[in-house]
């Protein structure tokens, strides 16, 4: 079946490569439609979407006055390039008009097109081709929490030369693959779909849990809580993808209030609290503040017991203070719930670090955030206390029976009605 590919150009700098690209995926059977942002001086050619459609969708109606902005004020003429070609590009899924996007080019290029790819669904094939994309810096900016390819061009994207039509040659293979083999992004599950968050310090306990979620008819989908992944099941739990959460690892709340490396916003709990999906939390990874290769924190924290996994992952242990703030935000946003919510409480420790006679050991700060949670929370927010530790086998049964039971409750409710 015909696939139409959307191409995000900037024309003004940059010809013969595009139309490189545009004959390439024609020549693969599929209809290519190349997008000109353009915003500093006249295209070499038109794109079949040009940039004065770009920026009059963006309120700019005339084009002069985007160029006369990109030299004195050029975030403002890339905003409405931005917001122009984001709209244009809606409409065109919108109506069934584009099934991928291939973003080529440098900086700027990447900034615009993987702006606009962060606007489309998860699942849509969204690739970019970048000379940027191997600079740590701003890939993660670039990418975020979203569904987005980068393809390291290496050479920079300034006209064809044999390294770069190797490149650009892989780029349309990818893209090209990517909308023959995609399934749609508008998919349907038969089985409700329950996240969990993860992470190797919790891995004895997250694994099984698998296993015990789908003998329960549950479709369980993990997610790497290292400030990304977490951050991104938070969106995907706004935009309706789960229908319950095991929260085994809530790190996300002390990497953030801390300032750590694992920080994952300002959502965590709350994203499934107010979406009204059940949810079992569990306090994996407050135990800890990820401060490798910070230097900053490294010697903030210097006099703290300190975890070495390698010069990356380095986590020190946080004290009772610390925990106590990490406990009034979990229980605010866990008070906010819209549907059943509980606490899963591990008395024998927290993460494989924490386990007695380990560097991060120290059962009075786990006590402390206990405590000041349990005297936060609703009285109808149970507490259940386990004499187990959090990383086991033992403990995934535990989160599943105790999800599953909240599931029933929630859907009991739903199918009585108000």
């Amino acid at each position: 079946m015909k696939k139409t590919i959307l191409i995000i150009a900037n024309l003004d700098t940059r010809g013969a490569e595009f139309k490189f690209v545009k004959e390439l995926i024609e020549s693969r059977g599929h209809d290519a439609c190349l997008l000109d942002f353009s915003m500093e001086q006249e295209p070499f050619f038109e794109g079949d979407i040009t940039c004065e459609e770009v920026a009059k969708a963006g309120g700019i109606t005339n084009i002069d006055k985007v160029r006369q902005l990109y030299r004195s004020e050029r975030q403002k003429a890339t905003n409405n390039q931005i917001t122009g070609a984001t709209k244009i590009v809606k409409k065109l899924l919108q109506d069934g008009k584009v099934h991928g996007v291939l973003g080529v080019g440098g900086g700027t290029s990447s900034l615009v097109s993987t702006t606009i790819m962060k606007s489309l669904p998860f699942g849509m094939p969204k690739l970019m081709a970048s000379s940027m994309a191997g600079h740590p810096k701003y890939v993660g900016k670039y990418v975020g929490t979203k569904d987005i390819t980068m393809l390291n061009t290496v050479v920079d994207v300034v006209e064809l030369n044999p390294i770069l039509k190797t490149q650009l040659i892989n780029a349309v293979g990818a893209i090209c693959g990517m909308v023959e083999l995609s399934p749609g992004w508008e998919v349907e599950f038969d089985q409700p779909v329950i996240a969990i968050t993860s992470f190797g310090f919790a891995e004895r306990a997250v694994e099984p849990s698998i296993h015990y979620l789908r003998e329960k008819g549950y479709i369980p989908v993990p997610c790497h809580a290292q400030g990304r992944g977490d951050r991104a099941m938070d969106e995907l739990i706004r935009e309706g993808w789960f229908q319950g959460v095991i929260d085994f690892v809530t790190r996300g709340i002390g990497e953030q209030l801390l300032g750590g490396n694992c920080a994952a916003g300002d959502d965590r709990v709350l994203a499934a609290s107010e979406s009204g999906i059940p949810q079992v939390v569990a306090p994996s990874g407050l135990d800890m503040l990820s401060v490798g290769g910070n230097q900053e924190l490294l010697k903030r924290y210097s006099d703290r017991p300190q975890a070495v996994i390698d010069e990356l992952r380095i986590e020190v242990r946080t004290a009772v203070e610390e925990l106590e703030k990490m406990a009034v935000i979990m229980a605010d946003r866990l008070n906010a719930s819209q549907a059943p919510c509980a606490v899963l409480n591990p008395l024998k420790g927290w993460s494989s670090l924490d386990e007695k006679g380990r560097d991060l050991y120290d059962p009075v700060a786990d006590s402390a955030f206990m405590e000041k949670l349990k005297s936060l929370l609703k009285p109808e927010i149970p507490v259940k206390d386990v004499d187990i530790h959090l990383n086991s086998p033992k403990f995934g049964e535990e989160a599943v029976t105790l999800f599953h039971q909240l599931y029933a409750e929630w859907q009991t409710a739903k199918e009585s009605g108000p």
